[in-house]
């Protein structure tokens, strides 16, 4: 699914967020926090809007893009800058690196999509260095009185968009239901702390159907 809406991925994000999903992309690379010369993994890294913004944030870094995606990775590879990042596929249910690999971990809109997000987080626990951070962009379910007007001011665009702009309803269908679908910040940090990270902390974006949880490695 992820291959065949490649094309209008990044427009998608723009209309669905009201141009915020590249800003909350730079939030996320401020929060991984790359001591000088360090290097990060960017996980589930997509059409590579994170993993730009991570090595505009530390251009003295080395930063890893990493995707189950053939083709959003390629197209990623191909933008102005994106040489100096190392593109690769790879499954977030079986990260080839080594223990203890990376400064950070990021990602976002990783766990919505994967069948178990407690086994992907313990596979992340694995490569941060001790001290090391995980950041996460995610969809958030809205709570709170405003819960069904903002749960229908999601539901419908995205399927129009998803028509209208890219000729896929059925795809845009499962993102809507996946962004409405996810869990809260705190069951994630709930997760996070069982596999093992501390210092957990988020924060709420676009009127709460966003988050960005970050935690560290002990």
């Amino acid at each position: 699914m992820f291959d065949r809406v490649t094309g209008h991925y990044d427009r998608m994000n723009r209309l669905m967020t009201l141009g915020r999903h590249a800003a909350w992309c730079r939030d996320v690379a401020v929060s991984a926090s790359v001591p000088a010369g360090g290097n990060m993994l960017d996980a589930a890294t997509g059409t590579g809007v994170i993993a730009l913004a991570a090595l505009e944030k530390y251009p003295d870094s080395t930063v890893y893009a990493v995707d189950f995606s053939q083709r959003m990775p390629a197209e990623a590879a191909s933008r102005p800058g994106a040489s100096a990042i190392v593109w690769q596929y790879a499954d977030a249910n079986d990260l080839p690196f080594g223990d203890e690999s990376f400064d950070a971990v990021i990602h976002g809109y990783l766990l919505r999509n994967v069948d178990d997000a407690e086994r992907v987080l313990e596979k992340q626990y694995r490569v941060p260095k001790p001290g090391g951070r995980v950041v996460i962009l995610e969809t958030r379910p809205p709570r709170g009185p405003l819960r069904y007007p903002v749960a229908l001011g999601v539901r419908v665009p995205i399927r129009l968009l998803g028509q209208i702009v890219a000729g896929d309803r059925r795809s845009y269908g499962y993102l809507q239901r996946s962004t409405l679908g996810f869990t809260t910040p705190q069951e994630v940090a709930t997760i996070l702390r069982r596999v093992g990270f501390a210092s957990i902390t988020w924060k709420k974006k676009f009127p709460g159907t966003r988050m960005i949880i970050s935690a560290r490695k002990q």
